[in-house]
């Protein structure tokens, strides 16, 4: 049922004590990318990238598998909320925007081929003539489809569309101090999974029993600040599957002697706080106790070059000083930047703990830490989420990295 704009206005006083920031927190954030966007030459912007529509305007919704989008003008006061009319109580309720600026399109829309709701959003940006406009999209962005882009190029052939190259994206790597507080409440709740994570696997426990309680606990949170769903599915990489780091849970049991690689996040009001840990049940093979001690003591190097002034290249580079010396081949990088997240990952593309990213580090900025090690049918894998101060950095969490041992 699509809202009335009398029932918006009704929701008015409701709102000014639910959204998470302020109204000026998110014009401070839109002058930020119109002037990225002058800089670019980009006098349209459209973002379709989940992470960024709710930096933009507040919209928090499930509604990402169907089109939808924000777009900014340069010159703009606002920007405009483009969502499926399904969806537009969302955006009235979650967004700051005037209602004016949320703009719905009908159900006529909606898995009708050829049509499309991007040939509602071409006739808008007709209608306000912006079709003569250097048009940003996002080119690399999950939910933004060849069928949008042929849509644009088909539909506004006047318009010159390029590549935005995730302008919104590295305008989110430095984050405010009500970020910082926001993913340090979602730490409280990371350690909290990751302890229940380390409790409930046993031999002859069920992986999916024992994802339930994670799960469980991730959402239950703390007493105060309850959690949300995440991104990512927890990651949970048993035995063989401990050489790839991307499995879930299945309904086969924990076995005594295989280890187990646990990777999750706690999520408070959206803003992911990572971390992966490596736990063995039964006897400890030396090999693994060792390549766990190698992954530490690398990432501890790494750590130690996380300051204002260094670059991911420099921060890579003592990371793999310590792989080198133990004689450990790794090519996956070592890190990338975290803060919103909606499915299907945490991370926000834009810095890359490896060798030759020249990105400067910068007070506020947070990033996945994760040192995912590979031998041939095992594995073992270790993580921190990192915050950079002004004088150095700190971990986000306090959760042990060594290996747990449970005989």
């Amino acid at each position: 049922m699509q809202v009335t704009k009398n029932q918006s206005k009704a929701l008015e006083n409701y709102l000014k004590f639910k959204m998470l920031f302020l109204k000026e927190e998110y014009k401070k954030r839109l002058k930020k990318v119109q002037n990225s966007m002058r800089e670019k030459n980009i006098e349209l912007l459209i973002s379709q990238d989940t992470n960024n529509m709710n930096y933009l305007t507040g919209y928090d919704a499930w509604s990402f598998y169907y089109s939808q989008c924000v777009i900014v003008h340069v010159d703009a006061e606002e920007p405009l909320c483009f969502v499926r009319a399904q969806d537009a109580g969302g955006a009235y309720i979650k967004t700051y925007l005037k209602d004016e600026n949320i703009i719905i399109y009908d159900e006529k829309y909606i898995h009708v081929w050829p049509v499309h709701p991007y040939d509602r959003l071409i006739e808008i940006i007709k209608e306000k003539k912006w079709d003569k406009l250097n048009i940003g999209v996002e080119m690399d962005s999950h939910y933004y489809t060849a069928f949008c882009h042929e849509k644009l190029l088909k539909g506004l052939p006047n318009a010159k569309v390029l590549d935005s190259e995730r302008l919104v994206n590295w305008t989110r790597l430095i984050k405010s101090d009500d970020k910082i507080k926001l993913m340090k409440i979602a730490s409280e709740i990371t350690q909290i999974g990751m302890k229940t994570a380390m409790d409930v696997i046993n031999p002859g426990v069920r992986q999916c029993d024992a994802v339930g309680e994670i799960q469980k606990s991730l959402f239950y949170g703390t007493s105060k600040y309850g959690g949300e769903y995440s991104s990512i599915a927890t990651l949970l990489p048993t035995g063989k599957g401990t050489s790839a780091s991307h499995l879930t849970a299945t309904q086969d049991k924990f076995i005594d002697g295989e280890a187990t690689i646990i990777e999750l996040a706690g999520v408070y009001k959206r803003y992911h706080v990572p971390i992966a840990r490596t736990i063995l049940l039964g006897k400890a093979e030396q090999k693994k106790i060792d390549a766990m001690n190698a992954t530490n003591e690398a990432l501890d190097s790494g750590i130690l070059a996380i300051k204002p002034g260094n670059t991911a290249d420099e921060v890579a580079q003592e990371f793999w000083k310590v792989l080198d010396k133990y004689n450990i081949k790794k090519k996956s990088r070592t890190g990338y930047s975290i803060g919103i997240g909606y499915p299907p990952d945490w991370g926000e593309h834009t810095l890359n703990i490896s060798k030759g990213d020249k990105t400067v580090l910068l007070p506020n900025i947070t990033f996945h830490m994760i040192a995912v090690m590979q031998f041939g049918d095992w594995g073992v894998e270790a993580s921190e989420s990192i915050r950079v101060t002004e004088g150095g950095c700190e971990a986000l969490c306090s959760f042990s990295r060594d290996l747990y041992i449970k005989d």
